[in-house]
């Protein structure tokens, strides 16, 4: 099943390895060209438009977004991507280019699956949530896969990655952005203070979207872990000193009050 959906050799796993080990602000590698041609196009042309009734919708003033996690509702070449990306044998491969041990998958997709962001789209900075609600786990990587054509640097979209404040136990600066190239794969951990993001709102034209897909996984938890639920937002420049924005963050966190606040089906 590997070489059906990529192609990359054995001795690149060391390169891999090195890169992630050695990169900032927190551990992370960029790998282009990840699937077969032919399989990133077939996934791009089963994507939902931004119209479909399939998407969750985010719309508030930190998050903007369409997201869907549901298995039955992927078609087939899609359906088939996710089993491989969860599969024991993709998991062995993360293992031997990270170097962590044991690794589980996410076979829910709890925050993951089929992304979608237009005009206007945007996703604050944030950490991630670090205990899974339902597993017990401790979320430890997050693969995403970039999945649009032509796309413009200038139409920004490029993931995030920000120095940590320990000072103020915040995002510092930006130390890196990894532009929206297709078919582009970002593998990063999420234990390191690992502040992301796409904050800017994207000025792409109607009709365009940046299209990606998301798979975590996770390992037993840390010593000392802090025990996050839901992701944890920080405010994008002038929203630090809005009350409505800063209450909205809180509201988010909480397992309690976070459906509440920020998702709509369709």
């Amino acid at each position: 099943m590997m070489e059906e959906f990529i192609s990359i050799a054995d001795r690149e796993k060391l390169l891999f390895k090195r890169s992630f080990k050695l990169s900032l602000p927190f551990n992370h590698m960029v790998i282009d060209n990840f699937l077969n041609e032919p399989i990133a196009r077939q996934i791009v042309n089963e994507f939902p438009t931004l119209e479909s009734p399939l998407w969750y919708r985010y719309e508030n003033a930190i998050e903007k977004k369409r997201a869907m996690n549901s298995w039955d509702r992927f078609p087939l070449v899609t359906y088939q991507l996710f089993a491989f990306l969860n599969s024991p044998q993709f998991v062995r491969y993360l293992q031997d280019c990270t170097g962590i041990e044991k690794l589980y998958p996410d076979i829910g997709l709890h925050g993951g699956g089929l992304h979608a962001h237009g005009p206007g789209g945007k996703l604050n900075i944030h950490l991630d949530y670090s205990i899974h609600p339902k597993l017990g786990l401790e979320r430890k990587l997050n693969l995403i896969l970039y999945l649009t054509h032509e796309w413009k640097v200038e139409w920004g979209g490029g993931l995030q990655l920000w120095d940590h404040d320990h000072e103020t136990n915040s995002p510092k600066s930006c130390a890196r952005t990894i532009d929206n190239v297709f078919n582009r794969a970002v593998l990063f951990d999420t234990t390191q203070n690992s502040w992301h993001g796409l904050p800017d709102p994207i000025t792409c034209p109607e009709g365009q979207m940046r299209r990606s897909i998301a798979v975590y996984y996770m390992i037993e938890p840390e010593k000392n872990v802090s025990r996050r639920p839901k992701a944890l937002f920080a405010p994008h420049k002038e929203q630090k000193d809005d009350p409505a924005v800063l209450d909205l963050i809180k509201m988010r966190a909480s397992l309690n009050t976070a459906d509440h606040v920020y998702r709509d089906e369709d």
